[in-house]
């Protein structure tokens, strides 16, 4: 998916069959699917705003995305 809109226009289409207390979990494997398939971030980011969960597990995604980043650099021995 390459805009916010798809991300949120799908995510909206399956949430209201998705059972209340596997919300959260269903919302960061859908983020997490959608980044498999090559997703950039700034569509996540295109995307916050439209749904609460969506938007957690969009934040968590990209903060996992970024603190990964960091810990290479930290870690690595020149």
């Amino acid at each position: 998916m390459e805009s916010g809109s798809q991300i949120s226009e799908i995510w909206s289409c399956f949430k209201e069959y998705v059972d209340k207390k596997h919300i959260e979990t269903v919302a960061e494997r859908f983020v997490d699917l959608c980044a498999d398939y090559g997703t950039p971030d700034e569509a996540f980011r295109d995307a916050l705003g439209v749904d609460n969960e969506l938007d957690k597990a969009i934040t968590y995604y990209l903060d996992e995305e970024f603190d990964d980043n960091d810990d290479w650099t930290e870690d690595e021995d020149f």
